[in-house]
């Protein structure tokens, strides 16, 4: 268990490269996917850490995790918050 617990970063690494790939698309659907590529990621880290006893990492991926909700819902325009309207003069 051990050992695959300890292989676990190359697999976390290879997901994080590849959602910054998506969210950098032009595309909305690929943004879409690459933030949810971040959360698997971020989670994967998070097991990382704690087996590897690294409290600053866990914490900063939840943080991430935080970002990454936040950039999905700004991704769509449905759930984005829309602005004020301005009082027009």
């Amino acid at each position: 268990m051990d050992q695959w617990l300890s292989l676990l970063q190359w697999p976390a690494m290879l997901v994080t490269v590849t959602a910054a790939w998506f969210v950098a698309s032009s595309s909305k659907t690929r943004r879409h996917v690459g933030f949810w590529l971040f959360l698997g990621s971020n989670a994967l880290w998070v097991v990382w850490g704690f087996y590897s006893a690294a409290p600053a990492l866990v914490v900063l991926q939840i943080a991430l995790a935080a970002m990454n909700i936040r950039g999905a819902m700004k991704n769509d325009p449905e759930t984005a918050k829309k602005p004020a309207p301005q009082p027009t003069q």
